[in-house]
């Protein structure tokens, strides 16, 4: 096709976009492909997870604006646009019996009204693909649970004129993905090689955990090479500086390691309105050449 290929990926939070996907849409911005984030939420109840800044009050008091700044740092690096849907975050509930969800807050709201402003979104900026989370939302999370639930019911929507008339010109994207980069294979792979090397792998309580959690195996359709842009992807990622200890887990495997074993990251075909062959290794297989 003669035209500009467009990527959105919808996620929940600020630092969801750096964490899941990042090297991927950094590849793609590097081909000229137009890339945008939707954001459901401000991440305004997000834990402070740095140790390092736990305690500042100028922090916790003013969560919002840091983690906005922190959103317009990572998509600087990154290379993509993002747009705000303007959700309130829900806070991830804790404790037995599990708390009630804040008054307002965004996995509150009726799925119908709440996929309206992305329905817009993808109305105005007309992507190709669409990238979000599985039906249990990558890890369940309230927030990531209904970004999966707008997305879905947007992606069908957007395209129908006669659902959400003044959400602007009918545009139907022609596939949706699942973001599964973090994945058991790959989890495995990484985890092995590190122990082979003899140094630690932070792994292996991962692995333990999987166990204790009766989840099905997702399918992997789509692995894209892009371990050129690791390096873009680990430096958006500690750009959230309040999410990310840049000394923790995330940051212990070396770059040289992850480029050898695990080069890729991965999807799972959710819905396409294109011919595609499977295993993939570009989200835009079945739509460049049409």
């Amino acid at each position: 096709m003669t035209e500009q290929l467009r990527l959105m990926a919808v996620h929940a939070h600020p630092d969801d976009e750096s964490s899941k996907g990042a090297a991927t849409m950094a590849k793609y911005v590097s081909e000229g492909v137009d890339v945008l984030v939707a954001t459901c939420t401000g991440g305004e109840r997000g834990s402070i997870l740095n140790p390092k800044l736990q305690g500042d009050p100028y922090i916790e008091e003013n969560i919002h604006e840091v983690r906005k700044k922190e959103m317009d740092e990572a998509r600087e690096i990154l290379g993509v646009k993002q747009e705000w849907l303007g959700f309130v975050d829900s806070g991830l509930p804790e404790g037995d019996p599990l708390p009630a969800l804040p008054d307002g807050c965004f996995a509150l709201q009726s799925v119908e009204t709440a996929a309206e402003p992305l329905v817009r979104l993808i109305r105005t900026f007309k992507p190709h693909v669409i990238t979000t989370y599985d039906e249990n939302g990558g890890y369940p999370h309230p927030d990531h649970i209904m970004t999966h639930k707008i997305t879905m019911v947007a992606f069908e929507a957007a395209g129908d004129p006669e659902r959400y008339p003044d959400a602007g010109e009918p545009w139907q994207p022609q596939k949706l993905y699942y973001n599964q980069g973090f994945n058991k294979p790959r989890t495995i792979a990484l985890h092995e090689a590190l122990l082979a090397r003899g140094m630690d792998s932070p792994y292996g309580e991962w692995l333990e955990r999987w166990k204790q959690f009766e989840r099905r195996e997702r399918t992997l359709t789509t692995y894209v090479p892009c371990d050129e842009f690791f390096e873009i992807r680990d430096k958006a990622l500690i750009a959230h500086a309040t999410q990310i200890d840049p000394d923790g887990g995330w940051f212990r495997v070396p770059m040289d390691l992850q480029r050898e074993v695990w080069p890729t990251e991965e999807y799972e075909l959710a819905k396409s309105l294109v011919d595609t062959s499977l295993p993939e290794d570009d989200l835009f297989a079945g739509i460049r050449n049409n």
